[in-house]
């Protein structure tokens, strides 16, 4: 008989960026003090971890750094796990948008996987960079307790798909600044059961 084989994945969002709330996506704007304060108070003394994984836009990965370093953990920094690309909304807020073109923003809102931002990538292409990235980590990993520190929208796309979400509905998923979310993934013979254990928690 296979025994079962769990892997535990905690999700740890940035804190907030220098220049506050707007588009990102991919632009690299470091974490502010607050948002510094704000992941280190998430994690605190805890480290019930044996790898950590990171996006490589700095306000994952200078607090992924200072914690491998902290705690003498391996770390990888990985590329796939950036944010989702909004193209020519990047450094843009909410507002400006609607004052230039609210159709365009409300129909994302609506459909965003049938329209993504001018010159942004399509959520099945988003969807599909970052299951790859996920599933490889849990090959490498398999068994293990993994901290991947990422953004809102990488955790949307794992928590929507451990529930089974239809892509369409991941923006409903409301992650909050230094959030930490956990699934575990069963394994034991008929392929790996992802499952929720919670969101927007604490260790």
């Amino acid at each position: 008989m296979t025994q079962a084989v769990s892997t535990l994945f905690d999700l740890l969002r940035h804190g907030e960026p220098v220049g506050g709330r707007k588009y990102r996506g991919q632009l690299d704007d470091p974490l502010s003090e607050r948002g510094w304060r704000q992941m280190r108070e998430a994690v605190g003394e805890h480290c019930p971890w044996d790898v950590i994984l990171s996006s490589p836009l700095s306000r994952c990965a200078a607090f992924a750094r200072e914690l491998a370093i902290r705690h003498d953990l391996p770390l990888e920094i990985e590329t796939r796990f950036m944010e989702l690309g909004f193209g020519e909304w990047e450094g843009r807020t909410a507002t400006e948008l609607l004052e230039r073109d609210p159709q365009l923003l409300t129909r994302f809102w609506q459909d965003p996987v049938n329209h993504a931002p001018p010159g942004g990538e399509t959520l099945a292409t988003f969807r599909n960079r970052i299951k790859d990235a996920f599933d490889e980590a849990l090959s490498r990993h398999e068994g293990r307790h993994v901290l991947l520190v990422c953004h809102a929208g990488v955790i949307r796309l794992l928590v929507s798909h451990a529930l089974d979400m239809p892509l369409d509905r991941m923006f409903r998923i409301d992650v909050p600044s230094a959030g930490i979310s956990r699934i575990r993934i069963d394994a034991n013979g008929t392929g790996p059961l992802p499952r929720l254990v919670f969101h927007a928690g604490r260790l």
